[in-house]
């Protein structure tokens, strides 16, 4: 009975027996309701959307992640097993040559490599005390994304903790090592130092939080003062010889803001005094140091995006929009990283006596194709060439790349004369009516979009804008970021670096606005890659109303041509390391402080090392033993037996220099 009254439930109208018109009421409507429900079963799968395909598609990818990680962590062995073991390495082979640890060495890694660790936070963080939220596995981004992004995020008032939130570094050689499973940052110079006998005792890594201004990693955590006690205590626990300092990116600038913090009197500086760095300090090995700005670091602020980001977007133009896939990846990116005010140091410093102007740049000229395209234009023709009244053209008969105008609207824009273009002071910032999340989906991803209006959007991009320009652009579309960035950071050019003013220590991480210590022994090198296409300016479009998603401008795409340079994706393109241009990474030591300037009146020696860029063979080789991009570098023999030479005590000779930078730098009218 009860099998049959579940299949009649089943099979309430069975075609052989139709409903009649002498059925009651109460059947019609129960056959009704059955009816109902007999169409509603199949809907769980038609509550299938764009949302749970987006979540899926993320886990296949986290998926596919974890298994390449798995595969590339075996790497090594894996190579060594198909083609033998590799020829050398510099730690055994200049072992074999005597060399031993001699002295003690100070790591200070970059942006982002450092890995952060809870402590404190929201009940969404339940047993993840001491579990870190950066570098690692990244397990619980996919875990509760919206949970990790709040507590990466810092207060946007005053760039330090948010309530009942604290993350810290990770301490230790571990910090840095592997920023995740099989991606190493210091590991392999780690591996090295030790084959010529360096251990805990005399290595140290510098770990801080690198979200925090420079100066209130002091102020939070006490950071310069540990780093402070640390080197004092290498120093004596090694018979007193001075240290080597190895800062990464971004740690070149940090390290910069450190010796003029160690020098100062308290509360805002150590107390140091003027000849500590001369006591402690034998040499400072820059790694693709950002001395003087990325212009990767302006598009990150201004759009989140940089050149990757912006091609993924062409490729698959629904793979940000909110609408479609339920979530705001780059609002959510903009609404976290414009509370790092680190980031704000990474800006552009010299304004156009370094990066340009709209008519010149020091990089003007610069072909990526040189080796494949070799002719001789005669002064003429060049003359002839650059009189041209509708395009600037350069030496090879093609417009101009005019790196100078860091962001343009439109292509036209980045390469009419100047006389075309129309500049001057953006108007007062406005709201309204009118606001850019009228026409879109306004969720609570809030960035200071938000609360601008399409005049505003509008008169933005009808300017062009140059290193110059680029702060006030920024003051105008984030000024609550860049309040605080100005009062920790600056990126001018000292007129009087006497004038009591540049004691303030907003000014120590720019070299062209403060003075190497007096240390007249220290060697200073900047070490970095050259030969891979590096980002230098923009070319930008307006986004349409309705594809907005809160953030009104984009990198146009679609901007490719035939110029100097290299205009591919909206980007043009200059010599560097992918991420830091060589007139950043190698002023500074081929001229700036070249000799005793009014940057280095000490005279303290400086050493330019650049590394060409050759990518591996086949993915056995992993990254590459010869790779010199801003991250892999870490990996390039070449660099790590020069660190390794001079940790020992050896000499390593005078400048290797590939690239055109002196001749870059003399197109510099920089006053020393």
């Amino acid at each position: 009975m009860q099998s049959e009254e579940k299949h009649e439930e089943q099979d309430p109208i069975p075609s052989s027996c139709p409903p009649t018109d002498s059925s009651s009421g109460l059947d019609k409507q129960q056959l009704s309701r059955k009816k109902t429900r007999k169409k509603k079963k199949p809907s769980a799968t038609s509550r299938w959307g764009c949302l749970h395909t987006f979540y899926w598609l993320l886990g296949c990818v986290c998926f596919i992640w974890w298994i390449v990680l798995a595969l590339y962590r075996s790497l090594p062995s894996l190579s060594e097993a198909v083609s033998g073991p590799l020829p050398y390495t510099p730690g055994n082979t200049l072992r074999k040559l005597g060399l031993h640890a001699h002295h003690p060495v100070v790591f200070v890694p970059g942006t982002v490599t450092g890995g952060l660790e809870l402590w404190e936070g929201h009940p969404c963080t339940q047993g993840m005390f001491r579990k870190r939220l950066w570098g690692g596995t990244f397990g619980e981004v996919y875990k509760r994304p919206l949970c990790w992004l709040q507590h990466m995020a810092l207060d946007n008032e005053t760039g330090l903790d948010p309530p009942g939130i604290r993350v810290r570094p990770v301490s230790g050689l571990v910090a840095a090592d592997y920023f995740a499973p099989g991606f190493f940052v210091w590991a392999v110079l780690i591996e090295n130092l030790a084959r010529i006998g360096y251990e805990e005792k005399n290595l140290h890594m510098a770990a801080y939080d690198w979200r925090l201004a420079f100066q209130n990693t002091e102020v939070r955590d006490r950071t310069l003062s540990r780093l402070k006690s640390s080197i004092e205590l290498l120093v004596q626990t090694n018979s007193g010889k001075k240290v080597v300092v190895i800062p990464h990116s971004m740690g070149s600038l940090y390290f910069l803001h450190f010796m003029k913090w160690v020098e100062a009197p308290p509360p805002m500086g150590g107390g140091g005094g003027s000849d500590w760095c001369a006591k402690h300090i034998k040499a400072i090995m820059n790694i693709a140091g950002p001395f003087l700005g990325v212009p990767k670091a302006v598009t990150g602020l201004f759009s989140s995006e940089a050149k990757d980001i912006a091609t993924a977007r062409a490729v698959v133009p629904d793979i940000m929009n909110p609408d479609i896939v339920g979530v705001q990846p780059l609002q959510r990116i903009m609404q976290v990283t414009r509370t790092w005010d680190s980031t704000i140091s990474m800006l552009l410093k010299g304004g156009k006596t370094i990066w340009g102007g709209l008519d010149w740049s020091p990089e003007e000229g610069f072909d990526c194709f040189a080796k494949e395209k070799k002719g001789n234009i005669n002064e003429d023709e060049t003359n002839k060439l650059q009189s041209s009244n509708v395009k600037d053209l350069g030496r090879h008969g093609k417009p101009m790349a005019h790196y100078g105008r860091i962001i343009s609207f439109g292509k036209n824009a980045a390469e009419v004369h100047a006389m075309k273009l129309q500049t001057g002071p953006l108007p007062a910032r406005r709201s309204g009516d009118d606001l850019v999340c009228k026409n879109v989906s306004c969720s609570n991803v809030w960035t200071e979009y938000l609360e601008m209006s399409w005049e505003s959007v509008e008169a933005v991009a009808q300017q062009v804008y140059t290193a110059v320009t680029i702060p006030d652009l920024l003051r105008f579309v984030a000024p609550q970021m860049m309040q605080r960035g100005d009062a920790h950071f600056s990126h001018g050019i000292a007129e009087d670096l006497s004038d009591p003013k540049y004691k303030h220590f907003k000014y120590w991480s720019n070299p062209l606005e403060t003075q190497l210590p007096n240390a007249p022994d220290m060697e200073i090198y900047c070490m970095y890659g050259v030969g891979v296409l590096t980002e230098r300016s923009y070319i930008y479009k307006v986004s349409p109303h309705s594809e907005t998603g809160h953030i009104p401008f984009r990198i146009d795409t679609s901007a490719d041509g035939d110029s100097e340079g290299c205009l591919k994706g909206g980007v043009q393109f200059v010599d560097g390391d992918e991420t830091v241009p060589v007139l950043s990474a190698g002023f500074m030591c081929a001229k700036g402080w070249r000799g005793m300037t009014r940057f280095n009146p000490a005279g303290a020696a400086t050493f330019v090392r650049e590394y060409k860029h050759v990518s591996p063979n086949s993915f056995l080789e992993g990254r590459g033993t010869q790779s010199a991009s801003h991250v892999d570098i870490m990996g390039n023999f070449a660099l790590i037996q020069d660190i390794l030479r001079v940790a020992a005590g050896q000499e390593i000779g005078g400048d290797r220099i590939l690239s055109d930078l002196l001749k870059w730098a003399d197109r510099i009218r920089l006053q020393l």
